[in-house]
């Protein structure tokens, strides 16, 4: 029911061309897997309804290009979003080492410093990867974000990913709080364990 739902939240995913941004979004919301999918223009945009600790959050989840020529029609859309998912494929190098530069445009972007943040190592159903988890670890600690690595094709940790980030965004405050005036609802930081094993695959929240 609608009436169930506690608000939406506005999550952003980033990174560069190829990476895998559409297939994840694709993933998460129709649970389908297109391998001719197209490079996104612009911005593409779905919704998906996620259930949380018995209650239920909208996410309107927003798939950014990655192409240098189309970054200059997406700053608007970072402003107002409460989480970002940042995609590398493990398989290709070049992915990994331009995560600094998307980083930048994310402050640059992004007021203040509230936004959760989730590093995703995508296409590990490959082989040849190019960057192993450690590197992705590291790369995460030192960023103060979640981490995950998934497979946007065999679906291997995708769900998992977007309930650890809005479980993250719930948790923090100035991130996301509500008072619901009928049911008397109030979400608040929780306490939380440094790692957690989910659906096999390991995602890590590292804090300053």
């Amino acid at each position: 029911m609608e009436e169930d739902v506690l608000t939406t939240l506005k999550i952003l995913i980033i990174g560069e061309s190829g990476v895998g941004k559409s297939s994840l979004l694709l993933r998460i919301t129709d649970d389908t897997f297109d391998p001719n999918i197209s490079a996104t223009i612009g911005v593409d945009f779905k919704v998906k309804t996620i259930s949380f600790d018995g209650n239920k959050a909208k996410l309107a989840i927003w798939d950014t290009a990655g192409q240098e020529r189309f970054r200059t029609l997406t700053p608007n859309y970072y402003r107002g979003a409460q989480g970002v998912i940042l995609v590398y494929d493990v398989t290709r190098r070049d992915t990994f080492v331009k995560l600094d530069n998307w980083l930048i445009e994310l402050n640059t972007h992004c007021m203040g410093n509230d936004i959760t943040k989730m590093l995703v190592g995508n296409k590990i159903d490959k082989e040849n990867h190019e960057v192993d988890r450690n590197e992705g670890l590291k790369f995460a600690r030192k960023h103060s974000m979640l981490f995950i690595e998934v497979s946007a094709k065999t679906c291997d940790g995708v769900r998992c990913a977007f309930e650890e980030l809005v479980e993250k965004i719930f948790q923090t405050p100035g991130v996301w709080e509500i008072k619901n005036q009928k049911k008397g609802v109030r979400l608040s930081q929780n306490e939380e364990s440094p790692g957690r094993v989910c659906g096999g695959c390991f995602s890590m929240l590292y804090r300053l």
